[in-house]
């Protein structure tokens, strides 16, 4: 479905590069950034995981006689305590994440129709925004507009979509594990179980996430440099 929606061979490409050359929108820097922020925060994911695993065998040694009150007070305080349960930290590194990721899809879209046109995208410009936060839409639309741009920057025709399905595939897995997780999390833990499972969900979704996250990372290198290519050849061909 992706390749029949998209009839231009790679000359439109070519032309629509040079005739779009001076609307370019630089992409770099944000691509940077968002691929720093993205990693920050699988970062704090794996370090989230790894707080819950402890706490679970903290916990468990407890129980066991292999741990003292003095070890669950002296965890409670500790820096990986403080990094992984911070809400105000995670709001703070996702939210950045997702704004740098955002600026770099928009910017990334606005280059991609000086490329190719607006008829390359099945979606207009205001989905770029709005596919993530509408209900249901946001369940495929978020992928129609980087697939769409994946196409359209791709110097070459047709292009495979395999890396954007995948990373969409273990996006959309992570976002129906991350309420689990919450509620696991959130909820009074009134045995070692309640615990383990917590620990257990907890690393599906760093796993989750990890995986998207490269996956993403990949993504915005290569558009990256598709554009960056297009519009240096379009430069030397004036």
């Amino acid at each position: 479905m992706d390749s029949s929606q998209q009839s231009s061979p790679d000359s439109a490409t070519s032309a629509g590069a040079g005739a779009g050359a001076g609307r370019r929108r630089s992409v770099t820097g944000w691509a940077t950034a968002a691929t720093l922020l993205i990693s920050l925060a699988v970062v704090r994911e794996v370090l989230v995981s790894a707080g819950n695993w402890r706490n679970y065998q903290l916990v468990h040694d407890y129980l066991n006689g292999a741990a003292t009150d003095a070890d669950l007070v002296a965890a409670d305080a500790d820096a990986l305590t403080a990094l992984s349960s911070s809400l105000l930290l995670s709001f703070l590194v996702w939210g950045a994440a997702g704004v740098a990721f955002l600026v770099w899809l928009w910017r990334v879209r606005t280059n991609a129709e000086s490329m190719s046109g607006r008829d390359a995208h099945r979606r207009s410009r205001i989905w770029v925004i709005g596919s993530w936060i509408s209900p249901v839409v946001s369940l495929w639309y978020p992928y129609q507009v980087v697939s769409d741009i994946w196409r359209a920057s791709a110097p070459r025709r047709p292009v495979s979509h395999t890396l954007v399905k995948a990373w969409w595939a273990f996006f959309l897995l992570a976002e129906v594990v991350k309420p689990i997780q919450w509620r696991a999390a959130t909820e009074q833990w009134e045995t070692e179980q309640d615990m383990l499972t917590n620990a257990n969900v907890s690393v599906l979704l760093t796993v989750l996430f990890l995986v998207a996250g490269v996956l993403l990372i990949q993504v915005i290198r290569r558009v990256t440099a598709w554009q960056n290519q297009a519009w240096d050849l379009a430069g030397g061909a004036r």
